[in-house]
């Protein structure tokens, strides 16, 4: 049985403020699906919320895979919950809503499209400490704030990132898919995040080029780490293709990309940046490893999110996923400023 710690009034106004967010009519199924390593409070948060808005779910619960060979992953990258899982898989495309709490969450898994496509929203509630989630319940306004993001995204034909720390990239976005979260899901056949609060675009193949350099402050949010020294990463045609620097943050990049054994892991994955003012660039240092994925940091504002990793609109898929929240950066789209040296443009 899933046990749960002591709950707060607070974490729990939260869980009903989504939830609610996410008009889940009386006539719709609901699935809350968990692993058995889930946090047990989310799982308690999201079933009682239910109840408080007299929604009728029913709990599905995957066994936690066992970790294969290699390096670990956690980092909200990529789930391999479902794997192997087919039954589980037909049982979510029959449902109207997924309250997703697996561990790693459903963004880049591989069943996931299939899901979508069979009409089916998902709410993934990142595997956060909840007075996390509490502080980030998703404003109305943030709906309009990120669309708005979006829109700007899809005129672009180029996207171009630039630093004082020496950051020069250069994106091509014809044909990217673009994807606003604002930390809930309405609508049939879509995925959101909760926390929420950004705007990310999935290029097609061949799509980034330049240099990417990770300064002092920027964030490794795999490691759940602020950068301590600086990174330069060398892009050609999506692939990191050479990683410079010196101390820890340079060696430990390197170390973890090359123990996967798989190009697609020096792949750009998204690119994007963050909107949401109520998350704190500082968070990450108040929260034991255990109890955060980081993925707050993921929308603080003006953040420029450079992610390696699956790709499905570019036809990648691997276990390997790098978050990298990088501040300070200069964001154009077609030489309109968007974000201004970390700071978003209105």
């Amino acid at each position: 049985m899933i046990q749960a710690q002591p709950l707060e009034a607070s974490w729990l106004s939260a869980f009903v403020q989504v939830l609610d967010r996410c008009a889940i009519a009386d006539t719709e199924s609901v699935i809350v699906l968990c692993e058995q390593q889930s946090r047990p409070v989310l799982v308690q948060l999201a079933e009682l919320a239910l109840g408080q808005l007299n929604r009728s779910f029913y709990r599905l619960v995957l066994p936690t895979p066992n970790h294969i060979n290699g390096p670990l992953v956690r980092s909200s990258g990529a789930s391999l919950a479902l794997t192997g899982q087919a039954g589980a898989v037909d049982a979510l495309c029959r449902a109207d809503v997924v309250i997703d709490l697996t561990i790693e969450g459903l963004m880049h898994a591989s069943e996931t499209a299939q899901i979508l496509r069979s009409g089916t929203r998902i709410l993934n509630i990142s595997n956060e400490h909840p007075e996390s989630l509490s502080r980030l319940v998703p404003q109305s306004s943030m709906k309009d704030i990120v669309r708005d993001s979006v829109r700007h995204l899809k005129d672009a034909q180029r996207m171009s990132v630039k630093s004082a720390a020496g950051t020069d990239l250069e994106v091509s976005m014809a044909g990217a898919q673009t994807v606003g979260v604002w930390g809930w899901t309405d609508r049939p056949g879509t995925l959101a995040h909760w926390p929420g609060g950004l705007v990310v675009s999935f290029p097609k193949a061949n799509s980034v080029n330049g240099q990417l350099v990770l300064a002092a402050g920027d964030l490794n949010l795999t490691f759940k780490r602020y950068i301590e020294s600086s990174v330069t990463l060398t892009l050609e045609n999506d692939y990191v293709v050479k990683i410079e620097g010196q101390g820890a943050d340079c060696a430990l990049m390197k170390n973890y990309l090359a123990a996967f054994n798989d190009k697609a892991a020096y792949a750009t994955s998204h690119v994007g940046w963050g909107l949401n003012p109520d998350a704190r660039y500082e968070a990450m240092t108040f929260y034991d490893r255990e109890d955060t994925n980081g993925t707050e940091l993921r929308a603080v504002a003006g953040n420029f999110l450079y992610s390696t990793g699956a790709n499905e609109f570019a036809g990648r898929f691997t276990r390997g996923h790098f978050d990298l929240p990088v501040m300070n950066c200069t964001i154009s789209l077609d030489d309109k400023v968007v974000v201004d040296a970390g700071v978003p443009v209105a």
